[in-house]
């Protein structure tokens, strides 16, 4: 495959995909106002947050209307071409990456019909993403002939961790998924962080030559251009958990689908640190009845710290950019 098909791929991939989620998000914020369907702000959240109140949510439902349409009409045309192999991984990672937009759907309706910020219960909502994180490991271990090898980045060695590798691979999937949830607290800031991380991975897959990264890859990076338009400070629609969990789906994916998983906990970095502060914060209170942060995640702390949300999504967005030239290396 000539780089002249792979930018072509990357090109078609980020117009199609910004100009979908553009026009279904600006048909969707008058729609889901019309039904009242809005944010509900915690009372132990950020107070400066109230004023946020009744903002449009669930608008990550443009991200699964233009990821249907593009990604599965580029990877078929690919596929049907031989260009993609094996093509059974692409299905995979689009049942992963819908499958989890439909369980933070299921969770957004949940907030909206108990009219509250807090949807389905932790345990069940964990189950299901276990079950289809499960699912997805089965999947690519089938593909790669149940190898349980795993590249270790900057080592540039492949270590056996037997069936240890299975449950790793759950807990990654998972983890990173609810990471790039948490993430999604401030406007602009999943959604920005996500476009530099989708942008590593199209470089990735080019060089490479893995052209099913490359369309996951650009779809993405226009999904999240098509969001940002409406999602920028201040935000006129947010992703909710049907936006996050898909985007967390879109990146641990391309990971995997690189055959590097673990080089997600570099380029993502930020996922990594939002996670980490709510651990810290919680297992730290939990022993001492301290408190590590101000608020957790730790993009409240920068905001209890008189940071403006513009200020921490272009630091932590900075910070995702070199991680991401780090990242180049772990290859």
């Amino acid at each position: 495959m000539s780089y002249k098909e792979v930018i072509a791929y990357i090109i078609l991939g980020v117009l199609t995909s910004f100009f979908i989620t553009k026009t279904v998000t600006a048909w969707l914020i008058p729609k889901l106002k019309s039904i009242k369907l809005g944010q509900k702000i915690l009372d132990i959240g950020p107070r400066w947050h109230k004023n946020k109140e009744g903002t449009p949510t669930m608008g990550g439902l443009a991200f699964l209307v233009a990821f249907a349409v593009v990604f599965t009409a580029l990877a078929v045309f690919a596929a049907i071409k031989g260009d993609v192999a094996p093509a059974a991984k692409l299905f995979f990672s689009m049942a992963l990456i819908l499958l989890s937009g439909a369980i933070g759907a299921i969770d957004d309706y949940a907030k909206f019909f108990k009219k509250q910020n807090q949807g389905l219960k932790p345990l069940p909502k964990f189950l299901m993403q276990l079950l289809v994180a499960g699912g997805y490991t089965a999947g690519i271990a089938w593909v790669n002939s149940f190898s349980t090898m795993l590249y270790i980045p900057f080592y540039g060695r492949e270590v056996d961790f037997g069936v240890f590798w299975y449950v790793i691979s759950v807990l990654l999937i998972t983890g990173v998924i609810n990471s790039v949830n948490l993430t999604d607290g401030i406007d602009g800031l999943a959604s920005g962080v996500t476009f530099f991380v989708s942008c590593f991975f199209v470089v990735a897959g080019a060089v490479m030559a893995s052209l099913g990264v490359v369309i996951l890859g650009s779809v993405t990076i226009g999904i999240t251009l098509g969001f940002l338009v409406y999602n920028f400070y201040p935000a006129k629609i947010f992703m909710g958990d049907t936006g996050s969990l898909f985007l967390g789906g879109c990146v641990v994916s391309m990971a995997y689908m690189l055959d590097n998983p673990l080089i997600i906990l570099v380029v993502g970095i930020i996922y990594v640190i939002e996670a980490a502060s709510v651990i810290i914060q919680v297992g730290v209170y939990k022993l001492t009845k301290k408190r590590v942060f101000k608020m957790a995640p730790i993009h409240h702390h920068f905001e209890r710290c008189s940071w403006s949300e513009t200020k921490i999504v272009t630091i932590f967005s900075l910070v995702t950019v070199l991680f991401v030239g780090l990242a180049y290396f772990g290859l």
